[in-house]
């Protein structure tokens, strides 16, 4: 089986409205920059963002909010999009604001084909509104369902012909498990090498999780938010 995609627009080719897709990645670090602009530039509208967070304006999925192009963002932390921020207030974009352990957990028990956990954390909150409580050795928690997407985009430094994926520092957040969650798992990589060119012990992400693999171009590797000390 051919992994292996010329580039980001073929390994979309049937992304329809209406999909929910998970981008890897923690800020700007580690992102699936070039599926993300091909998916932007697909059109594809009416679709369910699963993210930590939604980009900033004009990088990421901020490119999708420009466009519209999505209806809902699940996602933790979305501080630095001031278009998510009008879209939001005016009533055009729904909102699913998940604690971001809670995130990474849901999206963990998907890849592991859990129905559910319980978490104290979001108890006596909105968080909990609407959802299961049960109190468990004296603790009360609240019921977390899986997330589950038809498409996981992600990023990764190195992977080879069968998918196998190796990940760097900060970008392990949240694209391994998101890997795992996807219908269709799509990876992008800075290097693409041949089949046993990456030690065993060395891989995050087993190729059997992934469906679509190709060769990333052009990263910017934006920094969200530069802080530098007075001179």
């Amino acid at each position: 089986m051919n992994k292996v995609f010329p580039d980001a627009a073929s390994a979309l080719h049937d992304v329809q409205d209406g999909a929910t897709v998970m981008a890897g990645g923690f800020g700007l670090c580690g992102i699936p920059e070039n599926l993300i602009t091909a998916l932007r530039d697909r059109g594809c509208t009416d679709l369910t963002c699963v993210s930590n967070n939604a980009g900033v304006d004009g990088f990421g999925l901020g490119m999708l909010l420009a466009t519209r192009q999505i209806k809902k963002m699940i996602s933790s932390y979305v501080g630095e999009n001031k278009e998510f921020e009008r879209q939001f207030l005016a009533g055009e974009l729904e909102v699913e604001l998940t604690p971001q352990g809670t995130l990474a957990e849901r999206i963990r028990a998907a890849s592991a084909g859990l129905g559910g956990f319980f978490t104290p954390t979001g108890v006596g909150t909105q968080i909990a509104e609407g959802k299961e409580i049960r109190e468990i050795d004296g603790r009360v928690y609240v019921l977390e369902k899986p997330i589950h997407a038809d498409f996981a985009l992600v990023k990764a430094w190195k992977g080879d012909r069968h998918g196998n994926l190796v990940f760097r520092k900060t970008a392990r957040n949240f694209n391994p498990v998101m890997a795992m969650a996807g219908k269709v798992t799509i990876a992008e990589v800075e290097e693409l090498v041949d089949i046993g060119e990456i030690d065993p012990d060395h891989i995050h992400t087993p190729g059997i999780f992934v469906q679509r693999i190709l060769q990333g171009t052009n990263y910017e590797k934006r920094i969200e938010k530069r802080t530098t000390r007075e001179a």
